[in-house]
């Protein structure tokens, strides 16, 4: 004989005693890069053996800069990597530099997304922080939380920074 099983509402609370509920609530977490992404942050952790170190999952609710896109800065990430994948089918864009010294303009690559494309940032890689073509759009980020500075930055001269032009972009996708 078959047994019905009665489906509940998920929450938090109901959920404690198997994992976490991973759900941005407004006014949680904090501001970061330059105010234009917004971090819901540590909404869940992944189990690690290092007691110092976790992995963590956040979502960042990131705004569009303004156009044409000003590549002022760089940053990485030298104790672990940083994943980011799209909650919706937006594309994005994504500029990046290899590990390694200070990128220099030259060292740059651009690239775009299909919208159902995240990516992981490897250790140490230069990149800039979230860049999207829509108004806003939230992603599901993984990244280390723990114990030391786990973030460089690097400002151009304002003379010396990049454009994007995304005009044609945004046209192709509708945006």
């Amino acid at each position: 004989m078959a047994t019905s099983l009665t489906i509940e509402r998920l929450t938090a609370k109901a959920f404690a005693d198997f994992g976490d509920v991973i759900e941005a609530h407004e006014g949680d977490g904090f501001g970061i890069n330059q105010g234009y992404t917004w971090r819901h942050h540590k909404l869940a952790t992944v189990g690690t053996d290092q007691p110092e170190d976790e992995a963590i999952m956040s979502i960042f609710s990131s705004k569009r800069r303004p156009l044409p896109m000003a590549i002022n800065m760089m940053e990485r990430h030298p104790l672990g990597s940083q994943a980011f994948m799209p909650l919706n089918e937006t594309p994005f864009l994504v500029v990046v530099a290899k590990p390694g010294p200070e990128p220099k303009l030259a060292d740059l690559r651009a690239f775009v997304t299909n919208g159902k494309q995240g990516v992981n940032y490897q250790i140490g890689v230069w990149h800039h922080p979230l860049l999207i073509l829509a108004l806003t759009q939230d992603f599901l980020v993984v990244d280390r939380a723990g114990v030391g500075n786990n973030l460089n930055e690097v400002f151009f001269e304002e003379d010396q920074c990049a454009q994007l032009d995304v005009a044609d972009l945004m046209k192709e996708f509708g945006l």
